[in-house]
């Protein structure tokens, strides 16, 4: 935990009438989760709320409530008494949402990621939760602010979307009481929202799985497990950036596979590289940050500049290097 305390920001939160609430380029559930989240809780005091994100509201979260709220940034840059930084670890990864604030008092930086360098005038960063939406629900609840049903349904989203419907590791006992109080707080049906988490894709998510198994590759005994997918085959599919979300999930499934990595070409000459790791002694946001990424212990990613095949050997060299040093029993 950073120096900043919930109280300090308590007292910004009230004292200011004009937010712009930021998250990440490609945000997950999380990000867009704490965003509403957070922007519906100062709407209940009145003050005047931006949500932005470059990308803004994706199909697979359009049903958390008011996400009509959270919409892509204005072109022409708006000034506000504090900018709001939500499950953003670098700063420049708000993208257009960045630009989109002409000047700001006060930056307020809340995230869980290690990785996150601490920018911006107040800075909460708790890399031992799960989900930013976990720290999101101890700020209103410490301080009292507004609370309803569609803050709560929106924080319960959130933290099931990081902690993969609290299976991953670092869900603790404090974050099923958070999800307990939420739901006696209004999330009156877990099984929707699980159900439009996990069970309501569009068909061209599962004939993108089935294309990408087939780049499948196994190394390192079968440590390894890797697959990608091209600019060509995202094309011919039709696929949104969203469609991804999730996939690596079933590579990491495989037993004996320590590390997952799913790259994926992109327009602008670089590869998105997403990292999953099984064992603590490998270190994924390590080797992301050696390609200027990062992330998690567990979970972390980059964006590396070069083809889909450089990249990729570069990358799953760097991998064979850390295994090679790791004592995996």
């Amino acid at each position: 935990m950073s120096d900043t305390t919930f109280e300090q920001i308590g007292r910004v939160l009230r004292e200011h009438q004009r937010f712009a609430i930021l998250s990440h380029v490609r945000p997950d559930g999380d990000a867009l989760g704490s965003q509403l989240a957070l922007a519906l809780s100062l709407q209940q005091l009145g003050k005047h709320v931006r949500v932005w994100n470059e990308d803004g509201m994706l199909e697979k979260y359009s049903f958390l409530p008011r996400a009509d709220l959270l919409t892509k940034p204005p072109s022409v840059a708006e000034d506000v008494d504090v900018a709001i930084a939500l499950d953003t670890a670098i700063q420049n990864r708000l993208g257009t949402a960045l630009a989109a604030v002409g000047s700001a008092k006060i930056w307020i930086n809340i995230d869980h990621h290690r990785s996150n360098p601490g920018y911006g005038d107040m800075v909460i960063i708790d890399s031992r939760a799960p989900a930013t939406g976990e720290i999101i629900f101890r700020l209103i609840k410490s301080q009292g602010l507004p609370l309803n049903h569609d803050i709560a349904e929106n924080l319960y989203a959130a933290m099931s979307a990081d902690t993969g419907s609290f299976q991953y590791p670092k869900t603790s006992a404090r974050t099923f009481e958070i999800a307990s109080e939420l739901v006696r707080d209004g999330v009156l049906d877990v099984g929707r929202i699980s159900q439009q988490l996990y069970e309501s894709f569009p068909r061209r998510r599962l004939e993108l799985l089935r294309e990408i198994l087939r780049t499948m590759r196994f190394s390192e005994c079968g440590q390894v497990a890797s697959f990608s997918l091209s600019l060509k085959t995202a094309a011919d599919l039709a696929v949104l950036p969203e469609d991804n979300e999730g996939l690596i999930d079933h590579l990491r499934a495989v037993r004996g596979v320590i590390v997952a990595v799913f790259f994926e070409e992109l327009a602008d000459g670089k590869v998105r590289v997403s990292m999953r790791s099984k064992d603590e002694k490998v270190d994924v946001c390590a080797i992301c940050q050696k390609f200027g990424g990062g992330g998690h212990t567990l979970a972390a990613g980059a964006r590396v500049r070069g083809s889909l095949v450089e990249v990729e050997e570069k990358v799953l060299e760097e991998i064979r290097e850390t295994l090679k040093h790791a004592r995996i029993s």
